[in-house]
């Protein structure tokens, strides 16, 4: 094999954000914002690399990419397709891409120049992977076998329609068979794996399986500015939102990587963007740019996301339909995908941005101790010893409580208080509640369950018009101690 340069090229989690937007950086103890992203900026960055490495450029994407944002959720990523064909990728998988149901993304899929690639999700009727498990390229006279590992989460905490038909597994199993058949049935030099587990979760499944040059990892957010290398593997991951482009250089000899360069870019004001892809973005943003772009009210808190165990963003969300039913207690899940909103303006863009999904407000009835439990359950999913254990986003988001837990101790003993409206729990007492998606109260707790006849979207509008000035601090509701 003759000595080739490669360039990997990475987004992840870009749910949906086509255009600029305000990003979230840390700054000593308080967050900084600017505006990062945008597909046409990305575009430019991927076109300098391909001038400079003609035959050795690998554009790859992890998924959360067709969901996100209200012009893409509005017509189910059509008018994303264009713009994705464009940029050229050379493979993707998935997670919130099954939002629309897996024989929408099947469809979908179809209709994209590139493969998407799960060796983890099965038909739930003949056994068979649904999507292609991995797909053979030659750069630079390089022999590259790239492969997808799916979001194992979609079946077991996402709603039914998300994964109706389907199943997942974790896919450890099946990469050492894939690594195994592409190294020797293949003749594959180079393996890339393409996955959408979490960085967690992907650092164990590295350990456990041989044979893997590169992993690009997903789900997490996780903004990795030095490669880790991993049982010989080099592990990167690259932010959200488009806000930064994952970009590693390999220098590739008949024994693997010789030597790798990595590199975090952060997508800013300073690249210009490519003229076809702004267009094809202006295209698909246009007609919703008026509605998105009124302003509905005032922020004096930073609305963000980025908080484990807590976060403003859904401060505000939970005060909005708390205040819309009258119930003790609100629950959402732990997203963690949204665009920052800094002090100032809020616009219909903030808001879609903030709960895309807009589902409808529901209510129910809890015991203190199914609160309790239910948090104990959410705690485990979200800091589990055993990152395969690890499911879901950042921890339950909720208000009305206060609690405090020990992340260290073993499942079902991390709670160590837990107060409702200020006072004690009581276990045996039924507190009203209202929540966001099957996510926010799952399945087996509570009672009296009903779904309201209004949309968060509504709710959390007209609560921001009608107060005008809206602040949402943070609460101490969920506190490791």
């Amino acid at each position: 094999m003759s000595p080739g340069g490669l360039t990997i090229l990475q987004i992840n989690d870009l749910h949906g954000y086509m255009e600029p937007h305000q990003e979230i950086f840390w700054s000593g103890d308080h967050p900084e914002f600017r505006e990062t992203g945008g597909l046409a900026r990305i575009a430019t960055l991927v076109a300098e690399a391909r001038v400079r490495n003609p035959d050795g450029v690998i554009l790859l994407d992890n998924g959360d990419t067709i969901h996100g944002t209200y012009p893409v959720v509005s017509d189910r990523g059509a008018s994303l397709k264009p713009i994705l064909n464009k940029l050229g990728f050379d493979a993707w998988t998935a997670h919130w891409d099954f939002a629309y149901g897996p024989e929408y993304l099947k469809q979908y899929a179809g209709e994209l120049d590139y493969p998407l690639l799960a060796i983890n999700c099965y038909d739930k009727e003949t056994g068979e992977l649904v999507f292609k498990p991995y797909r053979i390229l030659t750069r630079n006279n390089v022999r590259v076998a790239i492969m997808g590992v799916a979001a194992t989460i979609v079946d077991k905490v996402m709603p039914e329609s998300f994964h109706t038909g389907v199943r997942f597994t974790i896919g450890e199993e099946e990469l050492r068979h894939w690594v195994k058949h592409v190294r020797e049935k293949e003749n594959a030099e180079l393996v890339i794996v393409l996955s959408h587990l979490g960085y967690p979760q992907e650092l164990k499944l590295l350990k456990g399986v041989d044979g893997i040059d590169v992993l690009l990892s997903g789900h997490t957010h996780n903004r990795i500015r030095s490669a880790v290398k991993v049982n010989g593997a080099l592990i990167i991951q690259s932010g959200c939102h488009g806000s930064f482009l994952g970009r590693i250089d390999l220098d590739v000899e008949s024994q693997g990587v010789k030597q790798y360069r990595h590199r975090l870019i952060e997508v800013d004001e300073t690249i210009p963007p490519d003229k076809a892809i702004r267009k094809l973005v202006e295209t698909a943003v246009k007609p919703h740019r008026k509605m998105l772009s009124a302003v509905i009210g005032e922020t004096r808190t930073n609305l963000y996301r980025n908080n484990v165990l807590e976060s403003t963003m859904d401060n505000l969300l939970l005060q909005a339909i708390q205040s819309y039913t009258g119930t003790e207690l609100a629950f959402s899940n732990g997203w963690r995908y949204g665009a920052p909103v800094p002090v100032g303006p809020i616009t219909m863009r903030d808001v879609w941005n903030i709960i895309p999904v807009n589902p409808p407000i529901s209510l129910c009835s809890l015991t203190g101790k199914e609160v309790w439990d239910m948090m104990e359950q959410n705690l485990e999913q979200t800091f589990a010893s055993d990152p395969y254990d690890q499911m879901g986003g950042f921890v339950k988001r909720c208000l009305g409580l206060n609690l405090y837990f020990k992340i260290e101790n073993p499942t079902g003993k991390r709670i160590t208080k837990l107060f409702i409206d200020g006072k004690p729990v009581d276990l045996n007492r039924k507190y009203t509640a209202c929540y966001l998606t099957e996510q926010g109260v799952r399945a087996g707790y509570g009672s009296d369950k009903r779904v309201l006849d209004i949309n968060a979207v509504d709710v959390l509008t007209n609560y921001i018009k009608d107060h005008r000035v809206v602040e949402s601090p943070l609460r101490n509701t969920v506190n490791a101690v």
